[in-house]
């Protein structure tokens, strides 16, 4: 299946919540790997909360789109100096397994290196085990540091103390 590349807009925020929710909770998210609804009650993202990352200057969500410009999957990047943090990476579960979600971290890694920066960041719920393997595969490695996680409900409510864990790739 090809898969193109866009840039995400305010238009696109409804079927982008849509989506990233749909990847990370509830019932649907269970057909995926990537599901957080064991550790998480609510949901992922709102609308408001994806305007706001699109507002951030020189941050982008990248989109993945198939030949009809159905939306597969997405991910935020945001380079700031010579880092790019990148973010919520999100595939439809239905497209889970296709290499939607290699294909945005490429795109998202070229995104930074064409922003001058040298290294990537991100942050993973410290006990998803199989996603970090899955970003260590990928070349990213664990720094030993750890962030806390949000306490805002707007992106879920956890059902235990969770912590973020980083990784960092050079690029």
């Amino acid at each position: 299946m090809p898969f193109r590349l866009a840039f995400a807009t305010l238009d696109d925020t409804p079927r982008l919540a849509r989506l990233v929710n749909s990847a990370y909770r509830g019932d649907t998210s269970r057909q995926g790997w990537t599901t957080e609804a064991h550790l998480l009650d609510g949901q992922r993202i709102d609308e408001e909360g994806l305007c706001e990352m699109l507002a951030v200057p020189e941050a982008a969500m990248l989109l993945c789109l198939d030949e009809n410009d159905e939306l597969l999957g997405s991910f935020y990047a945001h380079p700031t100096g010579r880092q790019v943090y990148l973010g919520m990476l999100a595939v439809s579960p239905a497209h889970q397994g296709q290499g939607v979600g290699k294909f945005l971290i490429r795109a998202a890694e070229q995104y930074g290196v064409e922003h001058g920066c040298t290294v990537s960041k991100m942050t993973v719920i410290s006990v998803r085990a199989e996603l970090i393997a899955f970003y260590e595969r990928l070349g990213y490695r664990l720094t030993g540091a750890t962030e806390p996680f949000p306490t805002d409900p707007r992106y879920g409510i956890p059902r235990q103390p969770l912590a973020l864990a980083v990784l960092e790739k050079v690029l």
